[in-house]
């Protein structure tokens, strides 16, 4: 459902990734894990045809990103970083503005937005402006408006990034939940969100991906996901120091 060919994307003589491949099957949950500024945000980029590549290709459900954007697009929902927002609109008139934009109407319009509406949970502030919720409502309301057009496949760039972990708990939650039927890629930087939703954990290093597999073959082979995080992005791993009184 997604699959990426030996993506590459240069800046000059700057690789921002560098024949980056991977597949992700249908009813998984992948888990794209690097530092900052590994390449995941840039990987996503390609992945959706927000950006073009300097060499490989990218596929959603079979289709060529670059050669059949729309019909990507019509099975791609995408949750990008601070995901851009209208801030004047309710997210009752966003979600409708973007529903009809995606073709949908009448008793379909309606379906979709009583369906996302309840997942995300966003009944009780469906009226207010949406530059008054906070960080974790307009998140929410991000993840309802690429869900209205019921895409096959997600990709979300750090979707709980500034949230604070209530809200964290809740944005974990309709991602597990979304998982059961759908196929998602979860940019993150942030362990215990592999150990939390993941299937699967892809790690990005200095544009590389220097790891692919599951989340319990990492713990398996270095120990403890800290210690492979350490291992796997060339981190010094912090020693613990012994408790006075005790042998080192």
């Amino acid at each position: 459902m997604i699959e990426a060919v030996g993506l590459s994307k240069f800046y000059g003589d700057f690789a921002a990734v560098r024949d980056v491949s991977f597949s992700v099957p249908q009813g998984q949950v992948a888990a794209f894990l690097g530092p900052n500024g590994a390449g995941k945000s840039t990987t996503l980029k390609l992945l959706t045809g927000y950006l073009a590549p300097s060499a490989g290709t990218a596929r959603i459900a079979g289709y060529d990103v670059f050669e059949q954007r729309l019909e990507c697009a019509a099975r791609l929902g995408y949750l990008p970083e601070n995901g851009p927002l209208y801030p004047d609109m309710t997210p009752l008139s966003l979600l409708r503005f973007f529903g009809e934009m995606r073709g949908l109407s009448g008793q379909r319009l309606r379906q979709r937005l009583d369906y996302v509406i309840a997942l995300c949970d966003l009944e009780e502030v469906l009226e207010k402006s949406i530059s008054k919720l906070s960080k974790g409502y307009r998140q929410r309301v991000g993840m309802a408006q690429v869900l209205l057009h019921e895409p096959d496949v997600l990709i979300m760039d750090e979707p709980t990034t500034g949230l604070d972990p209530n809200q964290i708990r809740e944005v974990r939650k309709v991602i597990r939940e979304l998982g059961r039927t759908k196929t998602i890629l979860l940019s993150t930087h942030i362990l215990q969100e592999v150990e939390a939703v993941a299937d699967r954990v892809i790690v990005i290093n200095d544009g590389r991906v220097v790891f692919d597999g599951l989340p319990s073959e990492l713990v398996a082979t270095y120990g403890s996901m800290e210690q492979a995080f350490y291992v796997l992005t060339g981190a010094e791993p912090v020693k613990e120091e012994a408790c006075p009184g005790t042998d080192a």
